[in-house]
């Protein structure tokens, strides 16, 4: 059983910026697909980026593209989610989840997930 844990959230303002992490209890989170999800108050729960198991592929929604960097540091066993240029809209609870599969943006693919950790963005 993989228990994963997200850590870094926060509240920030309109513009900057927050890091969150992604850790595995008792082992290190390599070698399988990882993704970062979101969801906001009233909304669902919606895909923001995804790495292979290797790290050389990633993987980002629209509305993060440009602004959101998700990395895999092999060393820690840690995957990392850079949000720069935050915006209100981004408000939301941060969960992070892992499957052994192919990276998919469809929630309901991965069998690992995190407890969330809330990322506020003030205007």
């Amino acid at each position: 059983q993989v228990q994963l844990g997200e850590s870094g959230g926060g509240l920030v303002q309109a513009g900057g910026s927050l890091r969150l992490s992604c850790a595995a209890s008792g082992r290190a989170l390599n070698h399988v697909t990882t993704g970062w999800f979101r969801q906001a108050p009233g909304k669902e729960r919606e895909f923001v980026a995804g790495i292979s198991w290797s790290g050389d592929r990633t993987y980002y929604a629209d509305s993060v593209k440009g602004r959101f960097t998700i990395t895999r540091d092999s060393a820690k066993g840690t995957v990392d989610l850079q949000m720069n240029s935050l915006k209100p809209e981004d408000t939301a609870v941060y969960y992070c989840a892992a499957r052994r599969g192919a990276n998919s943006d469809y929630e309901h693919a991965y069998d690992y997930w995190g407890q969330g950790t809330q990322v506020t963005v003030s205007s």
